[in-house]
């Protein structure tokens, strides 16, 4: 009963058998080949416009390089304090814009508003003696596996725009966010005001693949060499682009998102119902986050359940995270129900 995370199982076998074809012969290295090319005419058809991509092998590569190309070196980014960015990839986003500093905020189901951001603002606003505020980053879905919805980003957007920002979208979860609320890649990207979207495929099926999408192909030169110089410009790329490929292929990807989603809400349903525990956030995505006392947690682990206690207890209670993958077998959710006391 593995609900550490959605990256604790393994791929689709759809996609295990596009990486087997792409072995088929030799192809050309560096992204020269068709598949890659092929990879990028379906993006610029998800996408409803001209799209560049950039094919990464993780997270962390996709969001540091997106953000390198939006931020310069004294740039400031606004993001939520749970981001993965700001917790969970050990200053790459720094790093790699060569020093742009990371400006974490508080909010309520792991999202910031304009509101907040306002507020940081001042801050920043001393000519040379502070950051330049430069780009606000959100997670899609979100790190409390809430869905930030078109209006929001929108907002946000135009936030940005007065104060001459960019918008960076973390989409470790987009599909699971687009599988909850039934719009276009377009709607919930560009068409809101989004510059550049890291683009996940991992969590959600596939071996090691991501990708970075750039809306503003003028960005397009800068990042080919920033990928390159940071050690991210794969050889052999068409392994990267056979997964990302096999995922789009025939709503692949949306489908998975679906399944993982419809998990989550088979273990929100049950859990709800519990006396003595708590959802403590809206399961939007493929997330559940849930109040119990501190006992059972531990009698849940003794039973074989993993997953995350996300803050220290308190109180003799605990929150903790279940994440469910679109391969998290169905026999293990009903386990673990049946192990919780009606």
């Amino acid at each position: 009963m593995n609900f550490l995370s959605d990256n604790a199982y393994g791929a689709a076998p759809e996609i295990l058998a596009a990486i087997a074809k792409a072995n088929d012969g030799a192809a050309p290295p560096y992204g020269d080949d068709e598949i890659t090319s092929r990879l990028t005419r379906r993006f610029c058809e998800v996408f409803e416009r001209e799209v560049v991509v950039f094919p990464v092998v993780t997270g962390t590569a996709a969001n540091a390089l997106a953000l390198a190309a939006l931020v310069p070196p004294y740039g400031a980014i606004f993001c939520h304090e749970e981001n993965h960015i700001a917790v969970d990839e050990c200053s790459a986003p720094e790093f790699f814009s060569g020093g742009a500093r990371l400006v974490p905020l508080n909010g309520v189901h792991g999202k910031i508003t304009p509101e907040t951001i306002e507020r940081a603002l001042p801050l920043f606003q001393r000519g040379v003696h502070s950051p330049v505020p430069s780009a606000i980053s959100i997670t899609q879905a979100t790190e409390r596996g809430t869905v930030y919805k078109r209006d929001e980003i929108a907002a946000l957007s135009e936030l940005a725009r007065r104060h001459r920002m960019t918008i960076h979208m973390d989409g470790a979860r987009f599909a699971n966010a687009l599988a909850h609320l039934g719009c276009t890649p377009a709607e919930l990207t560009w068409k809101v005001g989004v510059d550049a979207l890291s683009f996940g495929a991992t969590k959600n099926g596939a071996l090691c693949a991501e990708a970075v999408i750039l809306f503003d192909p003028s960005r397009a030169q800068d990042l080919e060499y920033r990928r390159k110089r940071g050690g991210h410009l794969i050889s052999k790329m068409r392994f990267i682009s056979a997964q990302l490929e096999a995922y789009l292929l025939d709503d692949r990807w949306l489908n998975l998102a679906h399944a993982a989603n419809a998990n989550a809400q088979t273990l929100a349903i049950s859990l709800s119902g519990v006396a003595d525990m708590q959802l403590a956030e809206p399961v939007e995505a493929n997330e559940v986050f849930v109040c119990m006392p501190v006992a059972l947690a531990a009698k849940l682990k003794t039973c074989g359940a993993t997953f995350y206690e996300w803050d220290l207890p308190a109180d003799d209670r605990v929150l903790i995270r279940l994440v469910v993958s679109p391969l998290t077998p169905d026999s293990d959710i009903q386990k673990f129900i049946r192990l919780v006391p009606s």
